[in-house]
């Protein structure tokens, strides 16, 4: 059992997130897929989430991570599909062509905890 410290506290909060593509378009390969994993680890890392085992997957991802207390699971999901939306967009532009209105993801996501 590895437990996380905070000034106050000692936490195991674990979320499995999946989220998908918009329209379910199949493009989370090749460079994308590599683009896609990198925002995801710079995102999680600039909020303290620690990724704990993740898969790209052609149109959806799949993230376990361990996040702090005062972040709840839709905190996470705005930030990591917001991040890597807008980055996105930004390396890859004849991506916007696809995906109109500024959304790669779709809207929603899964979660379930994870515990003891």
């Amino acid at each position: 059992m590895e437990y996380r410290y905070g000034s106050h506290t000692v936490y195991k909060i674990q979320y499995h997130l999946v989220f998908v593509t918009k329209y379910r378009y199949q493009v989370l390969k090749g460079d994308v897929g590599l683009k896609v994993r990198e925002l995801l680890r710079q995102t999680c890392q600039a909020f303290e989430i620690e990724i704990l085992k993740g898969v790209v997957s052609k149109d959806h991802e799949h993230l376990f991570v361990s996040a702090p207390p005062n972040m709840a699971a839709s905190e996470i999901m705005r930030r990591i599909k917001g991040r890597s939306s807008a980055k996105l967009f930004e390396s890859f532009p004849d991506l916007k062509q696809r995906y109109w209105g500024r959304h790669f993801w779709a809207r929603g996501y899964f979660c379930v905890t994870s515990g003891e």
